[in-house]
């Protein structure tokens, strides 16, 4: 399958991949039909997918099974008016169903628009309307249903409501019976075009509303570097990435560059996370590779590891937030595997990685892959050297790399800031070594100011997260008269330090840090919760944390 997509599938060393890798991109590409039921032709019996849940229930689908599956899903949701350029919002969790959905969508021309169930239905109503949805696919739970019902007054554009069950509201349709009558289904006579809008992401909005991040029917061709080339994927690997459907990093993980790859992508539908379990999991049903974010990793590394038959995992991948150097190291000496971390937003694909020939550095995001011309600048515009401190940028002006969002849907203002001057800016913050490793530093807004120094939130946290009784933490700056800035830490402890004297060991913690790092980047100011404010994508929300301190300083704000 990479063939028909690749001018070149194998690389001999990183040079070799920066050099010469070269997408193909056919025309009105639809990855429906041209992955999804080329492997049902080309491999019939292959395993694509297998899934399974907390109550036992397990399902495996073959290509096959997944072109009858989402043919049918399509045929059902042609028989409710839904065609091209509609605007269809899945809210499935975990459930076999989104593949069946996503894929169908495609099919049919459709834009889909996955979005998590911890949506109130405040935030339903503000998407609804926003992206005039026309139809909602959701998990049929009585909290799910109910907050979608108690939205709907205010939604006009919705008209069709569809439930996976288990309980089917009244005027609801019943997605399984619904697929189980479709009649054959007919490919459409005009399906898409390579520019149309697939795909929508609300961002998860770590400062004000969340804006619609709109993909083309390419993107999937984009994630072909985040599966075979990060992931390390091939027609015999079983992934686990643990993303729920809502998230961006569930396409990542989940569907397109996996199964491009022609690797089953393994599904867990759960909703409590239990390290043990994850750890279970792996071991029982043989995975081969598996991706998290640093959080999942900062708890497994706490279990007995060593209790679990974990020979089968061969390879590991960690991206959504920066990953601390401590958590790699303790992975590996439990496991022997080396954490291979990426980089990448929902506006794009991955941009920065660990190849399987880039030796991983304890903290590094990695190097530069050939899909994106990244460079660095400072915020007047002008390159900054290695060493020094410079946003991410992706130039645009000669050719718009595949996989990069096309817009801020319906928002031109915000789409021009974000893409200007030829080119489109991250708002990440990194450093890049002599030798092309990527340092993460944080968002442009989180980069802390005290006392004339320029302090990056993440170093901090790496230093913090060194001590036994940090399981998370979160840096940010809190306004001071004198210095600017302080730094303050928001600590959530290891079970064993709950009890423990918060003042000794808030001393603790800051002596550690000015012995680990530069004794100015210390915090000041430790503050010890239960949880850390997230985004419903799993990253720290450091807009939250500062917040009370803004109102305080200026009530207006």
């Amino acid at each position: 399958m990479l063939e028909r997509f690749l001018k070149k599938t194998r690389f001999e060393s990183y040079d070799d991949f920066m050099a010469n890798f070269e997408l193909i991109v056919p025309d009105n590409f639809n990855f429906g039909y041209d992955v999804v039921d080329a492997w049902a032709v080309e491999a019939p019996d292959k395993v694509c997918m297998t899934w399974c849940n907390e109550q036992g229930d397990r399902h495996s689908y073959t290509f096959a099974d997944m072109k009858e599956a989402t043919d049918r899903t399509a045929s059902f949701f042609s028989s409710l008016g839904i065609g091209r350029g509609d605007r269809v919002m899945l809210i499935l969790k975990r459930r076999r169903q989104f593949w069946f959905s996503i894929v169908a969508l495609h099919k049919l021309g459709a834009i889909a628009i996955p979005a998590t169930h911890l949506l109130t239905p405040h935030d339903i109503e503000y998407r609804c309307n926003k992206a005039n949805i026309k139809a909602i696919v959701a998990a049929g739970e009585e909290v799910i249903t109910g907050h979608i019902n108690a939205a709907m007054p205010e939604c006009p554009s919705v008209k069709t409501l569809i439930s996976t069950g288990p309980s089917v509201p009244e005027g609801w349709h019943d997605f399984d019976s619904g697929i189980e009558s479709a009649k054959p289904f007919v490919r459409p006579e005009h399906v898409n075009t390579n520019t149309d809008i697939m795909l929508l992401y609300f961002t998860s909005g770590t400062t004000g509303e969340p804006k619609m991040v709109a993909h083309d029917f390419t993107y999937p061709l984009g994630h072909i570097i985040t599966a075979s080339y990060w992931h390390n994927l091939s027609e015999t690997s079983r992934h686990l990435t643990l993303a729920d459907t809502g998230w961006g990093k569930a396409v990542w993980g989940k569907l397109y560059g996996q199964w491009i790859a022609g690797a089953d992508v393994f599904v867990y539908d759960y909703d409590k996370f239990v390290p043990a379990d994850i750890l279970r999991l792996i071991a029982d049903n043989r995975i081969t590779s598996f991706c998290a974010p640093p959080t999942v990793f900062r708890f497994l590394i706490r279990e007995n590891v060593g209790d679990y038959d974990l020979s089968s995992l061969q390879y590991c991948t960690i991206a959504g937030e920066a990953l601390n150097p401590s958590v790699f190291e303790e992975w590996k000496w439990l496991t022997g595997i080396k954490l291979m971390e990426g980089f990448g937003q929902t506006e794009t694909t991955l941009t920065v990685g660990t190849y399987p020939w880039v030796e991983p550095r304890p903290g590094s995001m990695g190097k530069k892959g050939p899909q994106y011309d990244i460079d660095f600048v400072d915020s007047d515009m002008r390159p900054v050297a290695d060493g020094e401190e410079g946003e991410i940028v992706i130039h645009i002006d000669k050719k718009r790399p595949v996989g990069l969002f096309r817009e801020y849907l319906d928002d031109p203002t915000t789409t021009s800031r974000a893409m200007h001057d030829g080119l489109y800016h991250t708002g990440d913050v990194a450093v890049r070594d002599k030798d092309g490793y990527y340092w993460f530093v944080g968002r442009t807004d989180d980069v802390i100011k005290s006392s004339g120094y320029r302090i990056g939130p993440f170093e901090v946290e790496s230093a913090l997260m060194k001590h036994p009784a940090v399981v998370e933490c979160a840096i940010t700056g809190v306004p001071d008269d004198i210095r600017g800035q302080v730094i303050k830490a928001t600590v959530v402890l290891a079970k064993e330090y709950i009890e423990s004297d918060k003042a000794a060991l808030t001393k603790e913690l800051q002596d550690f840090v000015k012995q680990a790092t530069a004794p100015y980047k210390y915090p000041r100011i430790v503050e010890f919760v239960e949880e850390l404010p997230k985004t419903i994508s799993g990253k720290i929300r450091r807009v939250a944390l500062r917040e009370p301190y803004k109102s305080r300083n200026n009530p207006e704000a």
